[in-house]
C-alpha cells in the first residue's frame, strides 16, 4: 500500500467534501458527514476526507499494482471540477 496526503487550502472544504462523496455514491462504497468522509474505490484504493474552516486535509491509500499518480489525478480532477469558481486547488501531495 501507498499512502499519499494533501492539505488543500479553501473555505469551502466541507462544501467540496459533501459533493465529492455524493458524487461517487452512486457506484463506490461512501460515507460523509459535513466534516469527515471516505470513499472506496473498486480498485481497492480509499480516500480519507476531512474538513475545516480553511482546508480539506485528503489521505489516499493505493494498493500495491494500482497507479498512485491516476488516482491522485482522479481525486484532484473532480474536486477542482467542484470548485470551479476557485480551481485549481492547490493539492500538496506528499507520502503519508
Amino acid at each position: 500500500m501507498s499512502v499519499s496526503v494533501a492539505r488543500v487550502p479553501t473555505g469551502s472544504a466541507s462544501r467540496y467534501l459533501q459533493q465529492l462523496a455524493k458524487h461517487w455514491s452512486h457506484k463506490m462504497a461512501v460515507s460523509f458527514t459535513a466534516e469527515e468522509g471516505s470513499i472506496a474505490f473498486p480498485n481497492g484504493s480509499l480516500l480519507a476526507m476531512k474538513a475545516d474552516s480553511d482546508s480539506l486535509d485528503l489521505v489516499l491509500t493505493v494498493p500495491e499494482g494500482e497507479d498512485e499518480a491516476r488516482m491522485r489525478e482522479v481525486v484532484a480532477s473532480h474536486l477542482d471540477r467542484f470548485a470551479f469558481r476557485e480551481a485549481p486547488l492547490t493539492f500538496d501531495w506528499r507520502a503519508g
